[in-house]
């Protein structure tokens, strides 16, 4: 039932780095697309202040992420909750924080319409919204491992694919967000924060 993402022991620590700087003191956070719950049980653990509410919108990785945080037992990780970020009912009607860790490249660009839109619901003046993955920058040469990915993603599905930066920040402009910080990661992937005017 526990699933676990390889990728995820490698980038929890500088994405904690990066969250510590960008999150707030206290409050809830809604990590979108939990995917196997480790993120959200490494979190959980570094900001005991917070409380973490993971949420996926398959099932698999709802059981996964709940099994995880059963063996944590930590009182701030909250049970995960079906949402799908394309879909305008969310769950949740309030957060001070979204996280959404390499969901982007892998959905189709209405779900990323549909991230910014209802983070824009629920999160109020100053609160941020973290975008962690690949994505491609017009002013930087996108690396060779970049490149390669994007192709095998793109031929997995033509819906999925990395995104422009520039993308995005049109559309955090539609739904009342401004760009305040980009913070380069391992792996050629970015951390992206955008916060509510």
């Amino acid at each position: 039932m526990k699933r676990h993402a390889p990728a995820t022991a490698r980038n929890s620590g500088p994405l904690a780095e990066v969250l510590e700087l960008e999150l707030p003191q206290q409050g809830l956070v809604l990590e979108i697309a939990s995917g196997s719950g480790e993120h959200a049980v490494f979190m959980s653990r570094r900001f005991p202040d917070l409380q973490w509410q993971p949420s996926d919108v398959e099932s698999e990785a709802l059981a996964s992420v709940d099994a995880w945080a059963r063996e944590a037992g930590l009182q701030n990780l909250r049970p995960a909750v079906p949402l799908d970020a394309g879909k305008p009912a969310w769950p949740v009607d309030r957060a001070d924080a979204v996280v959404c860790v390499n969901m982007v490249h892998i959905s189709p660009w209405a779900a990323t319409e549909g991230l910014f839109e209802g983070a824009g619901r629920i999160l109020g003046s100053g609160s941020p919204l973290v975008l962690y993955g690949p994505f491609v920058e017009a002013d930087g040469e996108l690396a060779a491992s970049n490149r390669e990915f994007d192709l095998s993603l793109r031929t997995r599905d033509p819906d999925w694919g990395l995104r422009d930066v520039s993308d995005l920040d049109i559309l955090g402009t539609v739904h009342g967000f401004l760009r305040t910080a980009r913070h380069e990661m391992p792996a050629n992937n970015l951390t992206l924060v955008y916060r509510q005017r």
